[in-house]
């Protein structure tokens, strides 16, 4: 499946930790989320909305699941994703990984 529309996409909400960024990443926090979505605009583009927003409030969850506006649970993540062959969990140890990269590419421009 290629080309979904915008609201057929799984909405990927993931909130980063200022911290991430070393002991003043609260000053770059915000620039960084914004390189990251330009950056994540390539990443299962086909299927996947990138949304990285800060992490100011620690008692929001850290990745949140939608489709146009509606909430989704792990498992029902899972289960679109499972449509284009991909598990929960490898999906986020990618995500993960590929923050991780972005974090390095981002420190190293500073």
């Amino acid at each position: 499946m290629t080309g979904l529309s915008d609201d057929k996409k799984l909405v990927l909400l993931c909130r980063i930790e200022p911290g991430c960024l070393g002991p003043d990443g609260i000053d770059h926090i915000a620039n960084f989320c914004r390189f990251a979505n330009g950056a994540l605009k390539r990443v299962d583009a086909e299927f996947i909305k990138w949304r990285p927003l800060p992490r100011y409030d620690k008692s929001l969850d850290e990745i949140e699941y939608s489709i146009a506006g509606k909430g989704l649970t792990r498992p029902q993540a899972a289960q679109y994703l499972a449509v284009f062959d991909k598990s929960l969990e490898e999906f986020e140890e990618h995500f993960h990984d590929t923050l991780t990269e972005l974090i390095d590419i981002y420190l190293a421009k500073k």
